[in-house]
């Protein structure tokens, strides 16, 4: 099964971008789940949403971000191990298993695909095997309606929506530190709509682009700049 899913995800990142880039994929993919153990490899279409009547039409394809990316944005973050992580756009759940490989006790997902969250949550399950102290919730929700908790001060997205999504949960990031102050970061991989973050105050940190097509940002708002704004 894991051979056929390798293949499949090979031969797609292969005719998308270039076969070069799918084979450096492939090496990380089949790398990173294995050091993790866990099972996150896809590049799923929502069709299969679509037909149970889901709007998926703000939705982008799930497809995860390379491992060795992730852990190099996760060497820039601060070494705060208390911080509550959450993924917006969870799909199968790499980023929150990394985080909590990476010393987060407190993470989140939320994914509109009940199946994508099922799944993030067996996985997390074997993170939790490995580190007992990390507690997870997984939510089937809209991201459009999501409110972001009081305690997030780390978010991760990985492109997951067009402008119109985008634009929503960066309004509900800042509704929820305009309510609770706090110094904030995303990380951001695949950056498109980075400018609706640097528009509200946030300021990039750290960027890097690699093979052309794995590009991601670290951006902060300061805590002083909410309160100045509240």
């Amino acid at each position: 099964m894991k051979l056929f899913t390798y293949l499949y995800y090979f031969f797609y990142v292969g005719f998308n971008w270039n076969f070069g880039i799918a084979l450096n994929i492939i090496k990380q993919e089949i790398k990173g789940e294995k050091k993790y153990g866990i099972s996150t490899t896809g590049a799923d279409e929502l069709k299969d949403l679509s037909k149970k009547g889901i709007d998926t039409s703000h939705a982008t394809m799930y497809m995860p971000i390379s491992y060795t990316l992730l852990e190099q944005l996760f060497k820039q973050l601060p070494a705060t191990p208390n911080m509550h992580f959450a993924d917006i756009g969870c799909g199968k759940g790499r980023a929150m298993c990394v985080a909590a490989y990476n010393g987060y006790t407190n993470i989140t997902g939320v994914d509109f695909s009940e199946k994508f969250c099922e799944d993030a949550r067996r996985n997390l399950e074997k993170m939790k095997e490995k580190f007992p102290e990390m507690n997870f919730a997984v939510h089937t929700a809209d991201a459009m309606n999501y409110d972001i908790p009081a305690t997030v001060d780390c978010l991760f997205l990985f492109n997951p929506f067009d402008v119109v999504v985008m634009s929503a949960v960066v309004f509900n990031i800042m509704e929820s530190v305009r309510m609770h102050p706090r110094e904030i970061f995303v990380i951001y991989a695949n950056p498109l709509y980075e400018e609706l973050f640097l528009d509200e105050g946030f300021k990039e940190i750290f960027h890097t682009k690699e093979m052309k097509y794995l590009e991601a940002a670290i951006l902060k708002l300061p805590a002083l700049l909410q309160r100045r704004k509240s």
